[in-house]
């Protein structure tokens, strides 16, 4: 592993002699070579499918698995947008003269060698290698076991490249040592990695999280709320509740748990309850929902706990104070909305939430890079410190200060 994760330090001082230009050639020839190897990576994928249903993976994991050709060229189109985006790296952030006469000018750098542990979808695997590529970054890679083969045939596809353009293979890569006690060592590897990202679940941020000695920025469980405010149109609430919860539900940006404000409540849960049965999913609710639809018991591990599947907890709330209370308690960070026409109940909700995304009457399934015009995201971060939310290549650079002087002393 030492011996690894050595010769990816040492490729990133390669990458400070690359052009903006001359990267965005290279990203633009990495979303070729995945559409010309379409047939390779969808064997890879059929193994790791099959393997897949014969370890009994649920259906929303079996869909994170899957790759077709619409989802190849999705990842070929984000490597694309990726290169079109402005080269973050360089940028003068800000600049002054002191009273001393120093030019001071704050640039932003890469941050070095990043890690990225991460589960199911190979997707990530390109996906956070071009966002690390584009900001001058290292990436060493460890996808989940579930998509061994998968991320094994993206990677070989982008070393490629960057061998066909002399470049060390180290750019990207994915550790050796895939097991629990190589993903303990990369993260107490400081003298060579400068940032673990772990995104997946909460088993996986914990143990990293109270064991890594290399800095770490959390891309938690999405223990994401929905809040219908007496305010709101019925309407639109239904509507983007059930796009919150059914049309993926299987994503860190999906609905977990809907508060309904009690003064509407029985209006609002019979003709809820009408459109999720429709989209088969399965329903738990707290002892006034139960007085109201017919649902299973929802207990406080099912508000804690990030389903990743078509299953929603829904609680009846006394107000934007019962449901902030209930977000305080159970939320995770990710994403929270509340769908209301009254603006003084809007402003009260999104200054008491703290997240790094608080929806006002939207769905929040658009916590996404792309969504939100970052282009392809490294992950969702929970950090406070850093970068928080979609983190995109903007939260992949750090800053120096660069001091001009002319003989100055002190």
């Amino acid at each position: 592993m030492e011996q690894f994760l050595s010769k990816a330090k040492d490729a990133s001082r390669v990458l400070s002699t690359i052009s903006g230009k001359e990267k965005n050639r290279i990203l633009n020839e990495m979303a070729a070579a995945l559409r010309s190897n379409l047939m390779n990576l969808l064997e890879a994928n059929a193994k790791d499918m099959h393997n897949g249903r014969k370890n009994n993976l649920s259906s929303a994991l079996m869909d994170r698995l899957f790759l077709d050709e619409e989802r190849i060229d999705a990842m070929a189109v984000a490597i694309e947008e990726i290169a079109a985006l402005k080269d973050p790296v360089g940028r003068v952030l800000d600049g002054w003269i002191t009273e001393d006469g120093l030019n001071i000018q704050k640039v932003s750098i890469p941050i070095g060698v990043i890690g990225i542990i991460y589960e199911s979808r190979p997707n990530v695997t390109s996906d956070t290698a071009a966002l690390c590529f584009k900001s001058s970054n290292v990436c060493v890679l460890k996808g989940g076991k579930e998509a061994q083969y998968s991320n094994e045939a993206i990677a070989k596809v982008l070393q490629y490249v960057l061998k066909k353009n002399n470049l060390p293979e180290a750019l990207i890569s994915l550790i050796p040592d895939a097991s629990r006690e190589g993903v303990d060592k990369l993260i107490k590897m400081d003298k060579y990695v400068d940032l673990i990202i772990p995104r997946g679940g909460a088993g996986l941020i914990k143990h990293v999280s109270e064991n890594a000695t290399v800095s770490v920025v959390k891309h938690d469980k999405g223990q994401c709320h929905t809040y219908i405010d007496k305010d709101a149109k019925l309407d639109n609430a239904i509507a983007i509740a059930i796009n919150a919860k059914v049309q993926r539900p299987g994503v860190c940006n999906a609905m977990e748990t809907l508060l309904v404000d009690k003064d509407i409540a029985d209006e609002a849960l019979p003709k809820l309850k009408v459109e999720f049965d429709k989209a088969h999913t399965e329903l738990k609710g707290c002892a006034k929902t139960q007085a109201i639809i017919d649902v299973a018991n929802a207990t406080d591990e099912d508000y804690d706990t990030e389903y990743l599947a078509n299953i929603l907890n829904i609680k009846v709330v006394d107000g934007v104070n019962g449901a902030i209370e209930h977000i305080v308690r159970f939320g995770s960070g990710h994403s929270e909305a509340i769908i209301t026409e009254n603006i003084t109940t809007t402003e009260q909700f999104l200054n008491a939430i703290d997240a790094a995304a608080v929806y006002v009457n939207a769905s929040t399934r658009f916590t996404d890079g792309g969504a939100f015009g970052f282009g392809a995201e490294v992950g969702i971060s929970t950090n406070k410190l850093h970068a928080r939310g979609p983190m995109g290549i903007e939260g992949l650079t750090t800053y120096k200060f660069k001091i001009y002087g002319s003989g100055q002393i002190r």
